[in-house]
C-alpha cells in the first residue's frame, strides 16, 4: 500500500489515494422552533448519527424562555440526523451486530474451501462443482438476514388477503437477487419464475417510494371489510387484474371466491355468472409454470422441461381463448363481473395494454411479460433488452435501490452492481457478495481479482475487504473480528499488526483477546511487543505488580533491570522495615526462578534476609538468627548485590554481630565482612559513590561490632 501523505492518513488503517472533490451532501433539518436559533450544539450519537441541539434565542426578560415567557417554546429542540446513505432496512444496532458476527464463520469457512480447491487445481486433481459451495455459503448468509415471507393467503379469515409474517428488508432482497443470478446455477432454466417469486416476497419494498400492486391489495384489504357487495366495487376488479399480472394466483383465486355469486341465499338466478367465475378460477389455478415445484399454497401446474411446458402452455391458452369467445357472456347479467372477468382473460392472453394498465412500475411490468407474453425468455441479453423496454414504458421518478441493482445485474455490469451494493447497503454487503459475483463468471473474476497499482497493489476484492475491516476496527464491539478479513488479503498481516498495536492494554480482557489473536495468526513478535507495552503502561500508572508480570511474560530483561535499578534506588534510601513492605509484594512476584529478572535477583534474596532478620530481632528462635547470618553472607558474596547496599546490610545486622549467646559468624566469615568494609572505605573516595541514608556513626558502629565478633570467634574456635 502507498505510504500516507499527511498526518490524517496516519490515523487510518487503510491509506487510500485522495478522491476528487465532491459536492457536500446537504441534509435538511426538521425542528419545531418558531423563534430564531441562537446556538447549535453538535455531538455524536450512537452509531453514525449526528445529534444537533438547536437552542432558541432567549428573550430579554427571561433567559430560559422565548416569545415573552412562553413555556412551550423554551428548552430548544434535539434532532438526530442519520449520516448513513444506506437503505438496508435494518436500523437496529444489535441486529446489525448479529449479522456481522454471524457472517464471520461462513466467510472464513468459504475462504478455507477456496484455498483447498485452489491447491487441488494445482495438483491437477478432479475438481468439484464450485457453485454448490457458493450456494451453501449464500444460504448461510441469507439465513442471517431473516426468514421473510411477506405475502400469504389466510384460510381462516375469508376477507383477509395479505399477512406479513416478518417485515422483509432491502438487504435480504438484494442478497437473494444476487443469489438468483450468480450463485444458483441449477435454476437458470427457470430464471423468470425465480423472479416472479422474488417480486412476490419483496414487492412491498417498492411501496416506500411509489404505488405497487402490494400497496393496492393492502388498501383493498382494509376496504372490503366494510363492503356488502364486493363485485360492485371497481377496486376489487382492479386489484384482481393487478395480482394476476404478477402471477399471484392464490390471491386471485381467493378474491374470486369472495364473489357474491358463490353465496347460497341469492335473489334471482346467477348460475351463469357463477359458472363463468368458476371457469376463470379453474383457468387461473391450472396456469402452466416452467419450474420444478411450487411452494405450499401456490397454484399452477409445474412443468420441469421446456417441451412439456410448450404443450401445456398451448393447451391452456386455447382454453382461455375458447372461454373468451364463449356465448355465455351474453347471459351474464352483471356488467362489472362480465367486464372484470374478460379483462382477466385478456391478461392471461398477454394483452399489453391491460398489463401496462394493471402494473405500477417497470419491475412489475417486467414480471408480467415473463408470465404472459415471453414465458420462454432465456439468456441475460434477452432479459436486459426486455428490462430496457419496460423502463421506457414505465419510467420511475424516484427509483428504489433494488431497481438499480437489478439493472446492473441484467446488464452484466459488475462495476454497477458493486457500486449499487456499496451505495445502498454498505461495505458488509460488498465484501460478502463478491463471492457470489465471481462464482463461475470469468469476466467478473478477472475484474475483481486483478492486482491494480493505482489501488496500492491490491485487487478490488481485497480493497473492499480492507475497507470493511477498517469499519469493523473502528468499533470496540467488532474490532476483534476484523482479523478474519484482514488476513484474507495480501497486505492484511501488516494492517493487522497496526490494529493490534492500537488496541488499549489497560483492560485485561481486551489485552488477552489481542494476545489470543496473535497466537492464532502466529504473530509472536507482536505478542511480545504488546506485553511489553502493557507492562510499561501498568508500571507508569502505579500498577507495579501487573507491570512486572507482563514484562516477565515478554521476557524483557532490559526493562526488568531498569525496574530493578528503580527498586535499588528506593531501597537504598532507607532500609527500614516500613519502607520495604510496599516493595515486598513485587519481590514476591518474582518467584523462585529469577534468571529472567536480571538484577532483581538481589531483591529476591534480600527479601529472605529481611524475613529471617525480623524473626531474629523478635527473639523467636536462634535458628532464625543463624539463617539470617547465612543469608547475609550469601548477599555479601553474591556479585549481584550492589556495593552501596553493603553498609546498610551490615548496619541492619548489628544485632547479629553482637549476639549475646555467642558469636554467630566464624573467623572466616568475619574476615570476609571486614574485607568488604575495607573495599567500601576505598570506594567512598570515588566521586560517583552514593552515600546510604544511614546515621553518621554507622560505619564505626559496624567496624566495632565486627572487631568484637572477630575476637569472640577466635576465642570460640580455640
Amino acid at each position: 500500500m502507498p505510504a500516507p501523505s499527511n498526518s490524517d492518513d496516519q490515523l487510518s488503517l487503510l491509506p487510500l489515494p485522495p478522491s476528487p472533490p465532491q459536492q457536500p451532501i446537504v441534509y435538511p433539518l426538521r425542528h419545531s422552533l418558531s423563534s430564531p436559533i441562537s446556538r447549535i450544539a453538535i455531538s455524536w450519537s450512537r452509531g453514525n448519527s449526528l445529534r444537533l441541539s438547536l437552542l432558541p434565542q432567549p428573550s430579554s426578560n427571561d433567559g430560559n424562555h422565548v416569545n415573552g415567557g412562553d413555556d412551550s417554546s423554551g428548552g430548544g429542540s434535539v434532532v438526530e440526523v442519520k449520516l448513513s446513505a444506506g437503505n438496508s432496512g435494518i436500523d437496529d444496532d444489535s441486529q446489525w451486530r448479529r449479522i456481522v458476527y454471524g457472517s464471520v464463520a461462513p466467510f472464513a469457512m468459504f475462504q478455507n474451501r477456496k484455498n483447498s480447491v485452489f491447491a487441488l487445481s494445482k495438483l491437477s486433481l478432479p475438481n468439484v462443482d464450485w457453485w454448490e459451495y457458493v450456494m451453501e455459503y449464500s444460504k448461510e448468509i441469507n439465513s442471517l438476514l431473516g426468514t421473510t415471507k411477506s405475502m400469504a393467503s389466510i384460510v381462516e379469515d375469508p376477507r383477509r388477503i395479505l399477512t406479513v409474517d416478518e417485515e422483509p428488508t432491502s438487504l435480504k432482497a438484494a442478497w437473494e437477487l444476487l443469489e438468483i443470478f450468480y450463485a444458483d446455477k441449477q435454476s437458470q432454466t427457470w430464471l423468470p419464475e425465480r423472479l416472479v417469486d422474488w417480486l412476490a416476497d419483496y414487492d412491498n419494498l417498492f411501496s416506500e417510494t411509489q404505488h405497487t400492486v402490494y400497496s393496492k391489495l393492502l388498501d383493498l384489504q382494509h376496504h372490503i371489510l366494510h363492503l356488502q357487495v364486493i363485485e360492485d366495487d371497481p377496486k376489487y376488479w382492479d386489484c384482481l387484474s393487478s395480482a394476476l399480472s404478477l402471477g399471484w394466483l392464490d390471491i386471485v383465486v381467493k378474491l374470486l371466491r369472495l364473489h357474491g355469486s358463490y353465496e347460497l341465499d341469492q335473489i334471482g338466478k346467477r348460475e351463469t355468472e357463477n359458472g363463468l367465475v368458476e371457469a376463470v378460477v379453474v383457468l387461473v389455478s391450472k396456469m402452466p409454470r416452467l419450474r420444478p415445484e411450487l411452494q405450499a399454497g401456490r397454484l399452477g401446474e409445474c412443468y420441469r422441461n421446456k417441451s412439456d411446458f410448450v404443450k401445456g402452455w398451448e393447451t391452456w391458452r386455447a382454453r382461455v381463448t375458447k372461454l373468451e369467445c364463449s356465448s355465455f357472456w351474453v347471459d351474464c347479467g352483471h356488467q362489472k363481473t362480465r367486464e372484470g372477468l374478460r379483462k382477466i382473460l385478456q391478461i392471461m392472453l398477454g394483452n399489453t395494454e391491460h398489463l401496462s394498465a394493471t402494473t405500477y412500475n417497470w419491475v412489475e411490468l417486467y414480471i408480467s411479460h415473463f408470465l404472459y407474453i415471453r414465458p420462454f425468455t432465456v439468456g441475460l441479453e434477452s432479459l436486459y433488452g426486455l428490462a430496457q423496454k419496460c423502463i421506457q414504458l414505465k419510467p420511475v421518478s424516484h427509483p428504489h435501490s433494488l431497481m438499480g441493482l437489478m439493472v446492473g445485474i441484467l446488464g452484466e455490469n459488475t462495476e454497477v452492481v458493486l457500486a449499487e451494493c456499496s451505495r445502498a447497503f454498505g461495505p458488509w454487503m460488498v465484501t460478502h457478495a463478491i463471492e457470489l459475483l465471481t462464482a463461475g463468471n470469468d469476466q467478473s473474476e478477472i475484474l475483481l481479482h486483478e492486482v491494480r497499482q493505482n489501488l496500492g497493489g491490491v485487487s478490488i476484492e481485497e480493497l473492499h475487504r480492507l475497507v470493511y475491516a477498517q469499519v469493523l476496527a473502528s468499533h470496540q464491539l467488532t474490532w476483534q473480528i476484523a482479523p478474519v478479513y484482514l488476513t484474507s488479503c495480501k497486505p492484511g498481516i501488516g494492517m493487522l499488526e497496526i490494529l493490534l498495536y492500537r488496541q488499549p492494554v489497560h483492560f485485561k480482557q481486551g489485552l488477552l483477546k489481542s494476545l489470543e489473536i496473535c497466537r492464532l495468526y502466529e504473530l509472536d513478535d507482536v505478542s511480545s511487543n504488546i506485553m511489553k507495552i502493557a507492562g510499561i503502561h501498568h508500571w507508569k500508572h502505579g500498577r507495579k505488580g501487573s507491570g512486572i508480570f507482563w514484562l516477565q511474560q515478554a521476557q524483557d530483561e532490559i526493562r526488568l533491570n531498569k525496574i530493578a535499578q528503580q527498586l535499588f534506588d528506593f531501597v537504598g534510601k532507607s532500609i527500614s522495615e516500613e519502607s520495604f513492605k510496599q516493595w515486598e509484594g513485587l519481590i514476591e512476584l518474582l518467584g523462585s526462578d529469577t534468571r529472567t529478572a536480571g538484577g532483581l535477583e538481589f531483591l529476591h534474596k534480600y527479601r529472605d534476609f529481611k524475613r529471617s532478620l525480623q524473626q531474629a530481632v523478635d527473639g523467636k528462635a536462634s535458628d532464625a538468627a543463624r539463617q539470617a547470618v547465612e543469608s547475609l553472607i550469601m548477599l555479601m558474596k553474591n556479585s549481584s548485590t550492589p556495593q552501596r547496599f553493603w553498609l546498610p546490610l551490615l548496619y541492619d545486622s548489628l544485632k547479629l554481630l553482637t549476639w549475646r549467646e555467642g558469636p554467630l559468624l566464624d573467623v572466616a566469615q568475619t574476615n570476609l565482612l571486614l574485607n568488604k568494609l575495607q573495599e567500601l572505605s576505598i570506594a567512598r573516595m570515588r566521586p560517583d559513590y552514593v552515600e546510604a541514608d544511614l546515621p553518621t556513626q554507622a560505619l564505626s558502629s559496624v567496624r566495632l561490632a565486627l572487631a568484637t565478633n572477630l575476637g569472640r570467634a577466635i576465642l570460640e574456635e580455640q
